[in-house]
């Protein structure tokens, strides 16, 4: 299926006035990257690179399409020719999946004539800020879990496809599985799962759910015991499971002090190895007050999958050089409250004693070689091939080293300035 019409419309027409002025087919370099972070935080995560890569390579205009644009009379006969033949033959640098970023970080760098860059604005901006947003949310939440794993189960709370991508991207972020059964299928994320309150109103009471359940799954099943009594819920369980339950689930009330209660009559009962799980529209604030309580896992749903409050990273995609003569020279945007920097850019992090980051490093021009961190960029696309296709264990694997590398106050949820401060270095 075509992603091509996943776009504006104003992006066709600027490519057919480009097409009838002749500079379509300019060299352009358009660069992604937020101009802050949002509120309070003091990083972000780069989620949906791999996504939008599949959405570029499924970015062209077939007959239907061509029909649409055609019949809506949305641009002309020559743009319509030229979009029947389009694909992308530029290249692509970009931050991978799983890097934190800052202010101003070029997270991605789309270079080619303007015809064919231009196309991509939508599609990008879409992809990377929902993704990007809900990654860098899961992190902040795995980072209040501590050792504890968390769970995404938020598909009931968003767009069905939104539900898949979002899975995706806090898996990328150190969540260990998800409830999305799609997810699991496309991406080979663990999915786990077990009973609603409905089984248990379905039954004619709570024993007889118990019963039903670990009948068909077994005793290391989790049990739901907030339907009614949690107390008498807990003491049904473990006389229906025996001592080895593996789990119990609480999805409402006062999450800290019933899980330090359930823990007690658990122990009471002889169950001390079965684990307590709580859900019930959990953040990252809410998981990090549960620190001390005994539970030993969290599911988390509306929060994640909407951002935790910032349901998309404000990412922006604008022209920073334009062919001219033969050379590459910047162009930036000068509005009062929107400004840019022209020039194609290049990233690195600048790493400190005991191998802290300390700076995002933004150089302007040709790119020179960081003799003190690591460098950012990688290639995505190159003369149209793409050239990266890494695991999801790799993702996750990054991010959790690119977060350690931060100074310890970037792993604070109250609001914060940027972990590290951004740097621009131009060329001499």
């Amino acid at each position: 299926m075509t992603t091509a019409l996943l776009t504006d419309h104003y992006e066709l027409t600027m490519l057919q006035a480009a097409l009838r002025d002749g500079t379509a087919a300019r060299r352009a370099v358009f660069e992604l990257f937020p101009r802050k972070l949002p509120d309070g935080r003091r990083y972000g995560v780069v989620a949906g690179m791999g996504r939008l890569l599949d959405a570029i390579a499924d970015f062209c205009f077939d007959d239907d399409t061509i029909a649409h644009l055609a019949a809506h009379e949305v641009v002309d006969e020559p743009t319509l020719d030229w979009l029947a033949n389009y694909r992308f033959t530029g290249d692509i640098v970009g931050y991978p999946d799983g890097e934190v970023y800052f202010p101003g970080s070029p997270l991605l760098s789309v270079e080619g004539s303007f015809s064919e860059t231009v196309l991509l604005e939508t599609i990008a901006l879409s992809i990377l800020n929902h993704d990007s947003a809900i990654a860098s949310a899961a992190s902040r939440m795995v980072t209040a879990a501590g050792a504890r794993p968390c769970i995404e189960m938020g598909s009931r709370r968003t767009h069905e496809q939104a539900a898949v991508a979002s899975a995706h991207a806090a898996y990328i972020a150190g969540f260990t599985a998800t409830s999305n059964l799609e997810a699991g299928r496309v991406h080979g994320i663990p999915t786990t799962g077990t009973s609603a309150h409905s089984f248990t109103l379905l039954h004619d009471n709570e024993r007889d759910a118990f019963t039903s359940q670990v009948a068909s799954l077994g005793r290391g099943t989790t049990l739901l015991v907030d339907t009614y009594d949690i107390a008498t819920a807990v003491r049904s369980a473990i006389e229906v499971t025996g001592t080895d339950l593996g789990a119990v689930r609480i999805d409402s009330g006062d999450l800290p002090q019933l899980a330090m209660q359930v823990r007690r009559q658990l122990d009471e009962l002889g169950a001390t190895t079965t684990k307590i799980v709580v859900t019930s529209d959990l953040d990252e604030h809410a998981i990090a007050a549960l620190a001390a309580a005994p539970a030993d896992g969290y599911g988390v749903g509306t929060s994640l999958v909407t951002g935790s409050g910032h349901p998309t990273c404000g990412f922006v995609y604008k022209l920073v050089a334009r062919g001219d003569n033969g050379a590459l020279v910047g162009v930036a945007k000068r509005s009062k409250d929107k400004p840019s920097i022209g020039g194609r850019k290049y990233a690195w992090r600048r790493i400190g004693r005991g191998g802290t980051a300390t700076h995002e490093v933004i150089g302007i021009g040709e790119q020179t070689a960081p003799h003190d961190g690591r460098e950012l960029l990688v290639p995505l696309i190159r003369g149209g091939e793409r050239m990266y296709d890494e695991s999801l264990e790799s993702a996750r694997e990054r991010r959790r080293a690119s977060v350690a590398e931060l100074p310890p106050h970037a792993r604070q949820l109250s609001h914060g300035d940027p972990a590290i401060e951004t740097t621009y270095l131009r060329e001499s």
